[in-house]
């Protein structure tokens, strides 16, 4: 199982498990890439998943970037070691 993140634009994201993670994927009509992952964590105080991140398809590596940081404060799987 994986748990995947993603990033809808720079104040908006969703969660997921999946049981695949695929290079390119529709999702409630949006086509997203892999953008990072999936990788696993490291440990903490409890067990993860491999953790896989989506972006738009359509949105450049910079505007990637950008969205992930402005999410990481809300977004626990992108503040995680790996």
């Amino acid at each position: 199982m994986y748990l995947v993140i993603l990033l809808k634009n720079e104040g908006g994201f969703a969660r997921a498990r999946w049981e695949t993670v695929d290079e390119v994927v529709e999702h409630e009509g949006v086509t997203y890439s892999l953008r990072a992952g999936p990788r696993q964590p490291l440990p903490t105080d409890h067990a993860w998943d491999e953790v896989a991140v989506y972006a738009p398809e359509e949105i450049s590596e910079e505007e990637f970037q950008d969205w992930y940081a402005a999410l990481r404060p809300q977004v626990e799987e992108l503040r995680l070691k790996y």
